[in-house]
């Protein structure tokens, strides 16, 4: 497990790499000038060159990525251009809010999709298997900013029930929590379709296997048969979904972050995108990449750990 482990690790480098590099690109092809943007629109000519010049912009690109990646891989990823302050450190304070959403929006997904799943499986061709599946492609043809402008259109202004945006006050847990429900729901819920449709596909398959009609003809309980028997091993495919659609719900905590106002790596993103802040985009980008590659390591881990006959070598 541990050579497993070390080994994923050593492979993600290269991963990781390529990400922050087409990344850097990326930011380069954007239209803009980084220095305009923080002088302004009055700048003269000479105060622009200086500042390009002291911002290293006005050196050949080859030597800009260079320089990038030696400092990237000595944990110096520089200054924010709109802050002056250290990009990781603005990181730091917003990585809590983001991991915070994701995990609840992920915990939003798994409640929901795998019971509906498993209860579309067994009332297999009912109207409640016919309704869930309706209910779940209703929610996979919303755009995550519909829908979470949508909860905050009723549930926060016409009705009240929820804060429109902010995450609450410090140290009150149950005021963040408050604030938390919302975008949980908005970023969860637009990932239910595929894990949902998966759960019933993987079930209805087990559910046919000879063990189970043996688990039956034993007089074991339904409910042992189902949550016992079947759904560990239709829970294989299940998990990989949900591990990929965990790497999906921190690009869609951008948009999240974006529209209910929290201070997370979302919204630190938008704003330096705006403001052409190549260091703080790329520093944060770059822990959205890391967190995305040990997603799908976890991922890896728990599909060997539910099925033995998987070989971690």
């Amino acid at each position: 497990m541990v050579s497993f482990f070390v080994r994923r690790i050593l492979h993600a480098i290269p991963a990781l790499i390529g990400a922050v590099t087409l990344l850097f690109l990326l930011l380069r092809l954007i239209p803009g000038d980084p220095a305009q943007a923080m002088l302004g629109t009055q700048a003269t000519a000479e105060d622009l060159a200086r500042l390009r010049h002291q911002l290293g912009l006005d050196r050949p690109l080859i030597v800009q990525y260079g320089i990038y990646l030696a400092d990237f891989a000595r944990g110096d990823w520089g200054v924010s251009l709109a802050t002056q302050t250290p990009v990781l450190h603005r990181v730091r304070e917003a990585l809590p809010h983001t991991l915070s959403l994701c995990g609840a929006a992920v915990l939003v997904m798994i409640l929901i999709s795998v019971p509906a799943g498993v209860l579309c499986a067994v009332k297999r061709d009912s109207w409640v298997d016919y309704s869930i599946s309706v209910a779940v492609f209703l929610f996979m043809s919303m755009p995550q900013f519909w829908l979470g402008l949508l909860m905050l259109l009723f549930f926060s202004y016409y009705f009240g029930l929820f804060p429109i945006y902010g995450i609450g006050q410090a140290g009150n847990i149950f005021d963040q929590l408050h604030h938390l429900v919302l975008p949980a729901l908005s970023l969860g819920i637009s990932f239910l379709g595929l894990s949902t449709r998966l759960t019933r596909s993987s079930m209805l398959e087990v559910l046919g296997q000879d063990y189970i009609r043996t688990a039956r003809a034993k007089g074991l309980k339904e409910g042992r048969v189902i949550f016992k028997h079947a759904l560990r091993n239709a829970m294989l495919s299940v998990v990989t979904v949900i591990g990929l659609a965990t790497g999906q719900l921190l690009g869609g905590a951008v948009i999240i972050e974006v529209i209910f106002a929290r201070p997370g790596l979302g919204t630190l993103i938008w704003d330096a995108i705006l403001q052409r802040d190549y260091p703080q985009v790329q520093a944060s980008v770059a822990v959205f990449a890391f967190f995305f590659i040990m997603v799908n390591l976890f991922t890896d881990l728990v599909y060997a750990l539910l099925n033995p006959k998987i070989k971690l070598s």
